[in-house]
């Protein structure tokens, strides 16, 4: 504990106001209550300015949708500011009442207590390079949906096509569709703009990402991370920009809980119950994961795909990556063997990866 911090302050911070408590350090005396100000970082500093100086002040609040502008202001100013993950405030069950002064208040409570969990503030660049990311998924996903409308449509038409589609064969099978009303060809056309538009927009993202990504700090990180079996460019710098520096988990088990790839208990007494996976923490990496795990259904070898992504790797990084694709690839058939489905299967995959994911990235010395 910092000798020099006099009190503990809890924010709940809106887009419009911000609430403010206090809690007296080395003391037993409930939190205080100091008031609202609007959302203004020099309404905010003035009003922590009654209670003393940045140094003398521990602020936290939790995170939310208004980013991390708040956190890095205070930061700016000197104040000792940590932003705090919501799932983790505990809160008594019989409390039924909610406002921003008891948010507050109960934020300043444990906070003097210890009982809080901050989270990892990234820096601007990564931040960014996060949102294009998630840009470049969220588009995916849309374009997901526009080919999903567009198959709906057909088949209610009676086209249906059995071949790979959104090739060059399907588009040929597209153009030849006629209908006899015209308000279904009219239909059929936004359709497949919509197709088209959202490929292109998915196209440009990409380029972009990987223009981005060339002056990325993180980037020998994501270039690591693809000697692993399933792993490529896209997936991984989804998990570098999501997960940040791996060093920050001191062990695999603690990327693996942040992931909600462990399976939830429920156990007293003698008694042990697991469930499913928790499915808690980041959900953009927990799906990455599953995705990759499924390509160790194959027997373990060094492919096409994969032998130019080894080039220029040190060898102990592509005996890692080698290791885990002998060890996981001999576990995935071993639990098909024994009947598991193969979800499940390939959580438990993807769980294991996430140590050796979390061994290679620890290799690479960040500048």
């Amino acid at each position: 504990m910092n000798e020099r911090i006099r009190f503990y302050v809890g924010l709940d911070v809106h887009k419009e106001s911000i609430a403010i408590a206090y809690a007296q350090a080395d003391s037993r005396e409930e939190p205080r209550f100091l008031g609202a100000t609007p959302y203004s970082v020099i309404s905010l500093t003035k009003a922590l300015a009654k209670l003393g100086q940045p140094e003398e002040l521990s602020v936290v609040h939790e995170a939310g949708p208004l980013g991390y502008g708040l956190v890095r202001a205070l930061r700016g100013r000197g104040y000792a500011t940590e932003v705090i993950a919501p799932s983790r405030v505990a809160r008594h069950p019989a409390d039924r009442i909610k406002t921003d002064r008891r948010d507050a208040l109960l934020l300043a409570r444990l906070h003097r207590a210890g009982e809080l969990t901050p989270i990892t503030v990234p820096e601007p660049q990564d931040e960014a390079l996060r949102d294009l990311v998630r840009t470049r998924e969220d588009a995916m996903n849309d374009l997901r949906r526009a080919r999903q409308r567009l198959r709906a449509f057909l088949l209610r038409q009676g086209h249906s096509y059995t071949g790979r589609r959104w090739g060059p064969a399907h588009e040929l099978f597209l153009s030849k569709i006629r209908f006899e009303d015209p308000a279904h060809h009219i239909a059929f056309t936004e359709y497949r703009l919509e197709v088209r538009f959202s490929t292109e927009r998915v196209a440009r993202l990409d380029g972009a990402l990987r223009e981005q990504a060339a002056t990325w700090r993180f980037l020998p990180v994501v270039q690591a991370l693809m000697t692993l079996r399933g792993i490529e460019f896209l997936s991984g710098i989804t998990i570098v920009a999501e997960l940040g520096d791996l060093r920050r988990f001191p062990h695999p088990r603690d990327l693996m809980g942040y992931l909600g790839l462990v399976p939830g208990e429920r156990s007293s007494g003698g008694t042990r119950q697991q469930g499913a996976l928790t499915k808690t923490g980041n959900g953009h990496v927990r799906r990455i994961l599953i995705e990759a795990a499924w390509n160790y259904r194959f027997t373990p070898r060094v492919g096409e795909s994969l032998q130019p992504r080894l080039q220029g790797q040190p060898r102990q990084r592509v005996e890692t990556a080698w290791k885990a694709q002998v060890r996981l690839c001999h576990r995935f058939r071993r639990l098909r063997a024994r009947g598991l489905h193969h979800n499940k299967v390939c959580a438990a995959i993807a769980r294991e990866l996430c140590g050796f994911i979390w061994d290679i990235g620890r290799q690479v010395v960040i500048a």
